[in-house]
């Protein structure tokens, strides 16, 4: 496709960046109205740097993210008089040095006809929805698309996958019954969706925590099986995480790093959270890719990751 004039690109940026700082606006106000109490025309000492590196941890950025940023005041700024203001732009700067490294589209081959997404979380994450989301998009790019409801226990996410695939024109792949086999449902899936030639297969999977070797013998099952059709599936495997749920997020991606070669990760429900520092401790500790974030419930509202504008935005800047 091609992309749009550059007039066009940069009003659906400003849209998007407005949209991405009014998600943020807890997550913002948590981490900028402590640097603002400690810094009012301040000097920056050692007292002041323990206090900004108590703030950015108590603000989910992690304690390794946390004390790489503090160490960078300390080589470039210590000892100097320094205002919140101007404590917020080199935050900004330093989270953005940080997050850029991780920040990476999904970049679909659609000559694998059809590339697979295996999709995994725990549950309520937002694993269905994101699909949905992406099917969308994908749609729009002109993609024929798969949906392959492997979430097989729960109905209603079997239910709400039919729905979005109504809604996109997806071509959709649902259990035979409640509970049947997720592998072969995957391999029926592909089968048929390389038979008809679609260009994506997004693939549903539970996410039952309680029960991890279990779940782990899951998965790998679904992986071990759809292989028997195309030895180099899945071609990605997005790991979708709820901000809401801060520090946590990080014990989700080491679990599911044991189960499966996790490619890239997906950040939900900025909108709903004050603990968007989260992303920061997630690109610091495990330098995954993030492809996409959402801050809201459109298909519009999950967009490619932006380190830079993703910085700013938690800092509440332009």
């Amino acid at each position: 496709m091609e992309a749009p004039p550059p007039q066009a690109q940069e009003p659906a940026r400003e849209g998007w960046f407005s949209r991405l700082k009014s998600g943020l606006a807890r997550s913002t106000a948590k981490l900028t109205d402590s640097v603002s109490a400690i810094f009012t025309k301040r000097k920056l000492d050692d007292a002041a740097l323990e206090e900004l590196e108590e703030t950015l941890i108590a603000a989910d950025l992690g304690v390794a993210a946390s004390q790489r940023i503090v160490e960078g005041f300390r080589r470039t700024r210590f000892g100097k008089e320094v205002t919140d203001e101007e404590v917020k732009a080199t935050l900004a700067d330093e989270i953005a040095a940080i997050l850029s490294p991780v920040a990476r589209p999904l970049v679909l081959d659609t000559a694998l006809a059809p590339h697979v997404v295996l999709v995994v979380g725990v549950n309520g994450t937002g694993k269905t929805t994101t699909i949905a989301k992406l099917g969308r998009q994908y749609r729009d790019q002109g993609l024929k698309t798969g949906f392959v409801a492997g979430d097989t226990f729960r109905a209603a996410a079997v239910e709400q996958l039919q729905v979005w695939a109504d809604r996109t024109g997806a071509r959709f792949f649902p259990p035979a019954k409640a509970g049947a086999d997720a592998a072969g449902l995957a391999f029926d899936a592909l089968t048929t969706a390389r038979a008809e030639g679609l260009d994506v297969l997004l693939v549903d999977t539970a996410g039952r925590l309680h029960n991890k070797t279990a779940l782990m013998e899951e998965l790998r099952k679904v992986i071990r099986i759809i292989r028997r059709v195309d030895d180099t599936a899945p071609h990605s495997v997005l790991l979708v995480l709820d901000a809401t749920t801060g520090q946590n997020a990080v014990q989700q991606v080491k679990v599911f790093k044991e189960m499966v070669d996790v490619s890239g990760l997906a950040v939900t429900k900025l909108d709903g959270s004050a603990k968007g520092g989260v992303v920061v401790a997630l690109a610091q500790e495990f330098g995954l890719p993030v492809h996409v974030v959402g801050v809201g419930e459109k298909a519009e509202d999950l967009r490619p990751f932006e380190a830079r504008d993703y910085a700013r935005g938690l800092l509440g800047l332009e």
